[in-house]
């Protein structure tokens, strides 16, 4: 079964069609900041989840214990959920990029070669189509709540609801990309199941 999620010469990965790796050298150029944005957001929710903890389980039952004011942090909440917002959307866009999406092979990879290649540009295409939808109710979620901010640390939501328009973005880049590249040559395994754009 091939993986799907790389260029040739990398442990695990899945070989490309000939003539792609200028191709491939430039999609990963496209991927760095989308990728060091996913790095740093996974860090903050462990970072968060940890502090939340320490917090509930700890100091608040200190303050318990020594008759204190207990210590605000309902902060902890909104960091984790805005985090995981924006992991979502950037994730699944580099998951297309990178061919992490799984796909049941039940049809197309018995078909011929020319069979398969407008099925896995018609696949990609409606991948785009999706992306622009999530482009446009995002922009217009993020414009219709820029005058609210966040209860605990005041952000204003259209930072939160500019993550599915930002995603979309990148999910209609990476699918467009996708189409029209060469598919991955990679066969199914015996359980049918392998990486997004074997089609």
């Amino acid at each position: 079964m091939g993986s799907g999620l790389g260029p040739v010469g990398r442990p695990g990965m899945t070989a490309l069609a000939p003539g792609a790796a200028p191709r491939w050298r430039l999609r990963e150029i496209v991927l760095l900041a989308p990728k060091i944005l996913l790095t740093g957001l996974l860090i903050l929710a462990i970072a968060d989840m940890v502090f939340g903890v320490f917090m509930r389980y700890v100091v608040t039952a200190i303050t318990d214990r020594l008759d204190l004011d207990p210590f605000n942090f309902f902060f902890v909440e909104e960091i984790g959920e805005y985090t995981l917002t924006w992991l979502t959307m950037v994730g699944a866009a580099i998951g297309i990029a990178e061919r992490a999406h799984f796909t049941l092979h039940v049809l197309t990879h018995r078909l011929p070669p020319a069979a398969q290649r407008p099925i896995h540009v018609a696949t990609h295409l409606l991948i785009a189509g999706f992306g622009l939808l999530a482009v446009w109710y995002g922009a217009r979620l993020a414009i219709v709540n820029a005058a609210l901010n966040s209860p605990a640390l005041e952000i204003n939501l259209a930072w939160v609801y500019a993550a599915p328009a930002v995603g979309g973005a990148l999910i209609v880049l990476y699918a467009l990309a996708a189409a029209f590249a060469p598919p991955p040559l990679a066969e199914p395994d015996e359980t049918g199941v392998a990486a997004a754009g074997d089609d």
